[in-house]
């Protein structure tokens, strides 16, 4: 899978392109080179630009080669911004880039990536990959070509393997894999969040290991692989990493203000933001995304969410079997499609645009910040004002 995509243009384009320096983010006003720019101007001329693609085509792939041209063709001045050529050389994610690439998209006038024909196993995986999580053919296009499965979709798969471990060591520990929670030394464990012992920050993050049973792993392992394992392959693990965990701490955060008294378990919390985050992106680009079955696959998404919801509404409310503690909440999960339908829809907005060019991820990080500043001065004093009576610890 990763021999398919060919060389970026930084190695493919040609040789005056491999000498231009990668611009540093603090070094953005220097001096252009001198052999594409020569009057130091901040611009090359369009006719520059596609020579130096012409006299190297064979060297690019016929996508990436199409992409180029039309962003030459776009520029009606006879002229294109040098950093948007360091840009295009380098890879680089900026919103400049994005607006060069997308003006170019009014030129380009090639077959969909859907219809290319003769591809082999990896490739045609990339291109599904590309059309289940991106609502736009040059995106798709971009995707497909610079995809080289280095580093693989490690963060969601590493996850998972972990979370299936837990559960099988506890099952064996406990001789029970149906609803563990039930047993009486399962809120021993030391991942469990519990609100006696919200002191112990590690909680917060650790309860992702610990699932209420075979029942309750399930769903959320196979969730994570079909949706987590394509977006990781589209995004990266930091972005995807970013929206799971932000929504794991917002589970448990969300269960400390909500529902005070209860434990929390299960990566809920994570797996609805990444599925929100998705399937809110399918609906603000419902004419973009090309996915096959896209409303029946809807449906069938959130009927599981909604089903695995409904379990964990009725294991919360069914009497405890270790009164006078409760069982473990399904705030978690309300917490998660908070996260999924605010910093996920951004973070899953646009794949190549930096999200420190995004006005809307600013305000949305400084939602989740007060959020959990909220929370956790609610933990330090909320439960000894309202004189809260808590079950004792496990």
């Amino acid at each position: 899978m990763g021999e398919h995509p060919s060389p970026g243009p930084a190695v493919a384009a040609c040789a005056e392109a491999e000498r231009i320096e990668e611009l540093e983010p603090e070094a953005e006003e220097r001096p252009p080179a001198d052999d594409c720019d020569p009057g130091n101007t901040g611009f090359i001329s369009t006719g520059k630009f596609r020579s130096l693609l012409d006299s190297h085509s064979s060297k690019l792939d016929p996508h990436k080669r199409e992409v180029l041209l039309a962003l030459a063709d776009s520029h009606a001045n006879g002229q294109i911004c040098y950093q948007d050529f360091v840009n295009l050389m380098s890879n680089k994610r900026s919103n400049s880039f994005r607006q060069a690439i997308l003006q170019g998209n009014r030129r380009l006038c090639s077959k969909a990536l859907l219809e290319e024909k003769g591809l082999n196993l990896s490739q045609r995986l990339i291109r599904h990959v590309a059309y289940e999580t991106l609502p736009r053919e040059i995106d798709r296009k971009w995707y497909y070509d610079s995809y080289t499965c280095c580093p693989p979709p490690w963060f969601m798969i590493t996850v998972t393997l972990l979370e299936v471990a837990f559960f099988l060591y506890n099952g064996v520990s406990l001789g029970q894999f149906v609803l563990q929670v039930t047993h009486p030394r399962y809120l021993k464990n030391s991942l469990v969040y519990h609100p006696q012992l919200r002191a112990q920050a590690w909680r917060y993050l650790t309860y992702i290991f610990m699932h209420a049973g075979i029942e309750h792993l399930g769903l959320n392992v196979v969730l994570q692989l079909l949706v987590g394992v394509p977006l990781e392959m589209v995004h990266g693990a930091t972005r995807i990493g970013l929206v799971y965990v932000a929504g794991v701490v917002a589970g448990s955060l969300a269960v400390s203000v909500a529902d005070m008294t209860a434990p929390v378990v299960g990566s809920s919390g994570g797996v609805y933001a990444l599925v929100s985050a998705h399937l809110a992106n399918i609906v603000m680009n419902w004419s973009g995304m090309k996915c096959q079955f896209k409303l029946l696959r809807m449906a069938v998404a959130l009927i599981c969410m909604s089903m695995e919801f409904g379990r964990a509404v009725w294991l919360r409310f069914h009497p405890s079997a270790y009164p006078p503690c409760p069982h473990p909440s399904f705030v978690a999960h309300l917490g998660g499609v908070a996260v999924g339908i605010t910093l996920g829809v951004v973070v899953l907005r646009n794949y190549e645009q930096r999200l420190q060019d995004q006005s809307l991820w600013w305000i949305f990080v400084a939602m989740y910040t007060v959020f959990v500043l909220f929370a956790v001065f609610w933990n330090i004093f909320a439960y000894t004002l309202l004189d809260l009576k808590l079950p004792p610890p496990p």
